[in-house]
């Protein structure tokens, strides 16, 4: 499975890129305000640190609005990933731009029905959001394996980049189901490493060592 880091904080991605942790990053305009920082120029950015993809949304509506800036977006580098809604508007935009070679991450899925039109569009990544679903209690897993079934069914090429990660329960589930991607907050990704049997041995560990009175440095 591949790790994305869903932030625009460029410390958090450096951190994480350290240990082998990201294979690409996603943005979004919430994100973006979030950082304080001027959209093309933190992109320019983290594009420059991370080889994987690295999604930059579209802020328009329209299809020939969102056209245009997703061809301005591609520009700031190779591995960008043009983010637009699952709206029909959105869909022309991927169709358009996948076609002419970019990489289309079709984020907002909520259902296998839009993954199932997102794929047809020829979109790279189809982006559903699990934690957004499990708040209104609709389990966000089940639209997983909904998607992996199409997609295996149909030999789509597209990934399914799970989205909306709250938890770190959100990133195994969403692996033993077979998605291709997560995207997570840095907090979520580092959590991963996190158990209290983990904890409580290596404090008991740490006891006994004391009693020895050794060193090792």
């Amino acid at each position: 499975m591949k790790f994305f880091v869903d932030t625009a904080e460029i410390d958090a991605i450096a951190e994480l890129h350290d240990l082998g942790m990201v294979d690409g990053v996603t943005t979004n305009p919430s994100l973006i305000m979030k950082s304080g920082r001027d959209i093309l120029e933190v992109t320019k950015e983290i594009c420059d640190l991370v080889d994987g993809p690295v999604s930059a949304e579209v802020v328009s509506l329209e299809a020939d609005d969102m056209i245009a800036e997703g061809r301005k977006l591609a520009k700031i580098a190779d591995n960008i990933a043009v983010k637009v809604p699952l709206t029909w508007a959105g869909l022309k935009t991927c169709k358009i731009l996948s076609d002419e070679g970019h990489m289309v991450n079709v984020t907002l899925c909520f259902s296998a029905n839009q993954a199932l039109l997102a794929a047809k569009s020829g979109a790279t990544f189809i982006s559903p959001f699990i934690g957004r679903l499990d708040d209104i209690n609709i389990d966000g897993m089940e639209l997983i394996a909904d998607i992996r079934d199409i997609y295996d069914n149909y030999g789509f090429e597209t990934q399914i980049l799970a989205a909306s990660i709250r938890t770190v329960n959100h990133i195994s589930d969403a692996a033993k189901i077979g998605a291709d991607v997560i995207t997570a907050p840095p907090g979520v990704i580092k959590k991963l490493a996190d158990h209290p049997l983990t904890d409580a041995g290596l404090a008991a560990f740490m006891k006994d060592w004391a009693k020895t009175g050794q060193k090792i440095l």
